[in-house]
């Protein structure tokens, strides 16, 4: 088995980008989710599944580790990374509520131009990072502002089988992982409790539960008429109301992966 792409997230239900190597720690791959888009008004976060126009937005990193934006029909924008301690925000993220910086009002003209609604852009640094969801993980491990998990690993063999049963190609990106693998049978990531890649070790902590977001096409923004792939994974992923697909992963100590590492299943 092997590791056969990367994937970050520099913003929460922005466009995806597909890395040859990246640095990972604590918070899963570098730069990945650490940026969040919120309703002004209440510090709520926002995502595709109720602003799928976030899914058009490019994010990316320049040399001195500023937010690169861009979208069809507007001027790109660079966001230099705020200061840990000032502008501080309070936001709300699923159960979670903590107070982040603020990235500026330049930020939050650009998206609240696009999305026609009054938002702001916030950074997560690590030491504002949140705890997992109770009952999983160790003490130590922490997330940005992914759903709740640092890390997500789908095996190739699982979305070609997917595909099969919907009787067309599904795109990866529509479920958002970071890591995939190629060289497993369909479905083996279930099974994995501690994997290692290089010499980094991940655990497994749980499977991803999926929602309605993986009807959107990451490169459109357009809902699946049919609601696919969503329709097909209830018809055999599903578990107590749960539709399951990939597993959330957790990572021991800090390191680099690059896409053609050999993964290995410890337990």
């Amino acid at each position: 088995m092997f590791l056969s792409a990367l994937y970050r997230y520099p913003v929460k239900s922005a466009r995806a980008q597909c890395l040859q190597a990246s640095a990972v720690g604590n918070l899963g791959l570098d730069g990945d989710r650490r940026w969040l888009v919120v309703e002004q008004e209440n510090g709520r976060f926002l995502t595709q599944r109720a602003w799928p126009r976030l899914g058009q937005v490019g994010a990316s990193y320049g040399e001195q580790g500023q937010l690169l934006l861009q979208t069809p029909g507007q001027a790109p924008l660079e966001v230099p990374v705020p200061p840990a301690d000032e502008a501080l925000r309070g936001i709300t993220i699923w159960r979670d509520t903590l107070r982040v910086p603020d990235a500026g009002d330049a930020a939050a003209a650009w998206l609240s131009e696009l999305l026609g609604k009054a938002v702001r852009l916030v950074y997560c640094p690590e030491q504002r990072a949140r705890y997992l969801p109770s009952g999983y993980g160790l003490n130590s491990d922490r997330a940005a502002f992914p759903d709740g998990f640092p890390l997500l690993l789908i095996g190739q063999a699982s979305l070609d089988e997917l595909s099969r049963r919907v009787g067309r190609p599904m795109d990866m990106l529509r479920f958002r992982p970071n890591l995939v693998v190629e060289g497993a049978e369909a479905f083996a990531e279930d099974c994995w409790k501690r994997i290692r890649i290089g010499d980094m070790t991940f655990r497994v902590l749980k499977p991803s539960v999926r929602c309605i977001l993986t009807t959107l096409d990451p490169a459109t923004g357009e809902r699946s008429p049919d609601r696919e792939p969503l329709t097909t994974l209830k018809t055999f992923r599903e578990k107590e109301g749960d539709v399951l697909f990939g597993q959330n992963l957790a990572v021991d100590g800090e390191g680099e992966l690059k896409v053609g590492m050999a993964v290995e299943v410890l337990e």
